[in-house]
């Protein structure tokens, strides 16, 4: 975590939260472990596909952004779709996220996935309900063959109380930082807490199955939810570390060779700080 953002975790911090320096110390452990786990996985050739699900203000975001801040991006690639264009709404549903499913060495981590559909979608009347039906029957076959294919399929739904929605969402409103993390469908969907409820209900019901189940995170403390998934993604994945062995030396560096520093002159960037 860079020192800006713990200070601005910091000022979230509340009774009974996660302080932010013992949190910091955890997360630079956890992180040592996902540089490990990103090496097995490059290794063994496997293929990894997280789908984080929420309502909006849950925190989705910085989960995600804690888990990929200290790896690759060729290994652990994170997949956010804008909403879908005329031509892909013409498509079947769940068509253009399977262009993005991992390849061998890879971990794909969808920030919302084809489970638009049993949500956002239904709730704010951008498909029918025969759409939904159908999207809650197919989906688990669906899933069923991404895990025949070989690969592990981690499903997170990150539970947010009414409350803390509410000052998250109020947050954005008033710091102009976060102003861009707010919609007019992130007001709309919270108008309709309960809507989504019933969505989120009904879906579980219908997709949370033996062979690709939904794990569900409190987030409510955003720094226990993030310390908490990211430990339990490592309980599922199964690796070794295959890092480097013994202490890595810099090599000696080659002679100058007659070299000389240029005389250009360079547009350097006025130094204020």
């Amino acid at each position: 975590m860079t020192r800006s953002g713990a200070a601005e975790e910091h000022d979230e911090a509340g009774p009974g939260r996660l302080r932010a320096k013992e949190y910091a110390n955890e997360l630079r452990q956890l992180h040592v472990e996902l540089v490990k786990l990103q090496e097995w996985v490059k290794q063994e050739g496997l293929k990894v596909c997280v789908v984080f699900e929420g309502r909006d203000g849950a925190g989705k975001g910085g989960v995600i952004k804690a888990i990929t801040e200290r790896v690759s991006p060729r290994v652990f690639r994170v997949v956010a779709l804008p909403a879908p264009t005329d031509r892909e709404k013409s498509q079947m549903h769940a068509q253009r996220y399977v262009a993005h499913f991992p390849a061998a060495g890879e971990i794909v981590i969808f920030d919302r996935s084809w489970y638009n559909r049993a949500g956002v979608e239904r709730v704010m009347g951008f498909c029918t309900d025969k759409e939904v039906r159908h999207f809650l029957e197919m989906a688990p076959a669906f899933e069923k063959a991404m895990v025949d294919s070989g690969i592990l399929l981690v499903k997170y739904w990150l539970e947010v109380s009414e409350e803390e929605q509410t000052r998250r969402l109020q947050e954005r409103i008033d710091d102009g930082r976060k102003l861009w993390k707010l919609s007019p469908m992130d007001l709309l969907s919270y108008s309709r807490w309960y809507d989504y409820s019933r969505a989120r209900d009904e879906m579980f019901a219908a997709t949370d199955t033996e062979f690709a189940p939904w794990w569900v995170v409190r987030s409510d403390d955003k720094r226990r939810a993030r310390l908490n998934c990211i430990r339990h993604l490592l309980s599922l994945i199964p690796y070794q570390d295959v890092t480097r062995p013994g202490t890595v030396k810099l090599p000696k560096r080659q002679e100058p060779g007659g070299y000389r520093e240029p005389t250009h002159p360079f547009r350097l960037v006025p130094e204020k700080y």
